[in-house]
């Protein structure tokens, strides 16, 4: 599809004022609010091929025009101009993210939190993809009979814990020769070659009687392979409720229903984002019927990739209605990027 200059700068101008009026655009208040020098007339004939197009649609209950999902695909793809970001705007973030804690996980929610304070909208991020981190400790400790806590640290500086069942006689003496004798047999190797066989053959040099130790190599086992876990947090939802885009109550009802189901939500960002095809610099729009998740139709989905060294990545980005300021969105997605993965390259060096 070939717009010519004149189109663009009509179908511009509806985007832009449906983003900042909420109301559906006519010839007239395009004139008034643009420096277009041809008749109304020449702009309804404009529009009227604009709507041919499927660009544009009208409302039942007004003359004007807003912008279909398709006019918003073209707007983005063909017409987007990036914002830069104030000193202010940048300053704010970077003080934000760079004052967390020095915890990966922390930093990557208060960049996350940060995001949907700047935009009014819904903020997630993903957990990174671990399989490639390798294991760098593994510690086992008694809460109580019955009961231990395994700790696991991966190369990617992501921190994993996990409370399991343990013998009822085994004791905090052999609790700690087993976690030795497992960290010290599987330190450095990637979470994606440690199977069942491994775990078990790494726990043969702890003096454990072979009754005891099958629930133990299970349990470990289990506990070092969740922590390749995928995660999802989202914040913001309220806010979204706010907005007149999401006023009806059976949009509002969608919404916080398709939210709530956060693994359908992991399982749909996971597929944007292929683990094996990540991009430093891509984002991924999806724009209403586009996202195949039932009760997002009125949303637009901006998603991209943080890093944690050359080979761990994980997804942040933002869900919020269709008529939002893309520019302006993408630009601080952008910078809350920058700004994680360079805080992130300094608490890994």
């Amino acid at each position: 599809m070939t717009l010519d200059s004149r189109k663009k700068q009509v179908l511009n101008a509806i985007v832009d004022d449906y983003v900042s009026t909420n109301e559906p655009v006519g010839s007239k208040s395009l004139i008034e609010r643009h420096n277009f020098t041809v008749s109304s007339a020449t702009l309804r004939n404009e529009m009227a091929e604009l709507e041919k197009m499927g660009l544009i649609e009208k409302p039942h209950t007004s003359a004007g025009r807003i912008p279909s999902d398709k006019g918003y695909r073209e707007y983005v793809d063909s017409l987007l101009m990036y914002d830069d970001l104030s000193e202010r705007e940048r300053t704010d973030i970077e003080n934000r993210i760079s004052g967390s804690v020095n915890d990966i996980t922390d930093l990557i929610r208060t960049a996350t939190d940060t995001l949907s304070e700047r935009t009014g909208f819904v903020s997630l991020y993903m957990s990174p993809r671990l399989h490639k981190s390798f294991l760098k400790q593994l510690k086992m400790l008694m809460i109580e009979p019955g009961k231990a806590l395994v700790v696991i640290v991966l190369s990617a500086g992501v921190v994993r814990d996990k409370v399991v069942r343990i013998p009822n006689f085994l004791t905090g003496e052999q609790i700690m020769q087993i976690s030795d004798s497992v960290e010290q047999n599987l330190t450095g190797k990637p979470l994606d070659e440690i199977t069942l066989v491994t775990v078990a053959s790494s726990m043969k040099a702890a003096d454990i009687p072979d009754a005891m130790m099958n629930q133990i190599i299970y349990e470990a086992y289990t506990a070092i392979k969740q922590a390749d876990s995928l995660n999802i947090y989202l914040q913001g939802e309220n806010k979204m409720l706010q907005l007149p885009d999401f006023g009806e109550l059976a949009k509002a009802r969608n919404l916080l229903d398709s939210l709530s189901n956060d693994g359908m939500v992991a399982g749909y960002v996971n597929e944007l984002h292929p683990a094996d095809e990540v991009n430093d610099d891509s984002f991924m729009i999806r724009i209403g019927q586009e996202i195949t998740l039932d009760g997002l139709q009125d949303c637009s989905f901006i998603t991209t990739t943080y890093k944690i060294g050359d080979d761990i990545s994980g997804n942040i980005g933002v869900i919020g209605p269709k008529r939002m300021e893309y520019q302006k969105v993408i630009s601080q997605i952008n910078f809350v990027r920058k700004t994680l993965n360079d805080k992130i390259k300094k608490l890994t060096e």
